[in-house]
């Protein structure tokens, strides 16, 4: 059972993780947060395998809590989960230990996928941010193995993306596949673009083709 605290200050998006989470099988959420502090308390006392940690919190904030939490509990994952893509606020929340990093305007389904990377021993890190700044070393796989197969590029949202650009879907049918906005699978579609180096209009679907038995 993976279990879950989560630290965040407004009421509304902890309800929306709570929600995401509450079915999913494996995961529970065990203690809930509106400012750091109490969360340290919540973690102390009942040691979650992941920290969903926003970086603003009233009375300690998430990167000061961070640094706590791995230097007492070295296998709690910390996931960072913030409105800033700033530079300064990923290298921050990178050195403070945090194993991953999640922007709040991304689909909440963005945290399921860093919950299991991170339980891996890998590290997740948004679409919406630079690879390079989170990775530290450059592209790898989160163990150290430095690689450049889709599986350790990609995140899991966007490795199944590609997945079905292999088959040839549209953007249209892999936003009704996967329940999500056409909007939503062309931003993938960029940011898998910039992380694999390609340009042109063709070249995501015949990278795709080509690498359709890494991932």
């Amino acid at each position: 059972m993976i279990t879950v605290a989560i630290a965040e200050d407004h009421q509304s998006l902890i309800d929306g993780i709570e929600l995401l989470l509450k079915y999913e099988e494996g995961i529970s959420i065990i203690g809930t947060s509106n400012d750091g502090k109490s969360l340290l308390d919540i973690v102390r006392l009942k040691q979650p395998k992941v920290v969903i940690m926003d970086i603003r919190m009233p009375k300690l904030d998430g990167i000061e809590a961070t640094k706590i939490i791995t230097k007492e509990f070295p296998h709690t994952k910390v996931i960072a989960f913030s409105m800033f893509d700033q530079d300064e606020a990923v290298i921050q929340m990178r050195d403070a230990g945090a194993k991953g990093y999640i922007l709040k305007n991304s689909p909440l389904e963005e945290l399921l996928n860093a919950i299991h990377t991170v339980m891996q021993g890998k590290i997740y890190y948004d679409t919406g941010i630079n690879q390079q700044l989170f990775d530290r070393d450059g592209s790898h796989d989160g163990l150290g193995t430095k690689t450049k197969t889709p599986k350790s590029l990609l995140s899991k949202s966007e490795r199944e993306i590609l997945k079905l650009i292999a088959h040839n879907k549209t953007s249209s049918e892999i936003a009704d596949i996967r329940f999500t906005a056409v909007s939503t699978v062309e931003k993938h579609r960029k940011n898998m673009m910039r992380k694999l180096g390609l340009s042109g209009k063709g070249e995501l679907l015949k990278y795709a083709i080509q690498k359709k038995y890494e991932f």
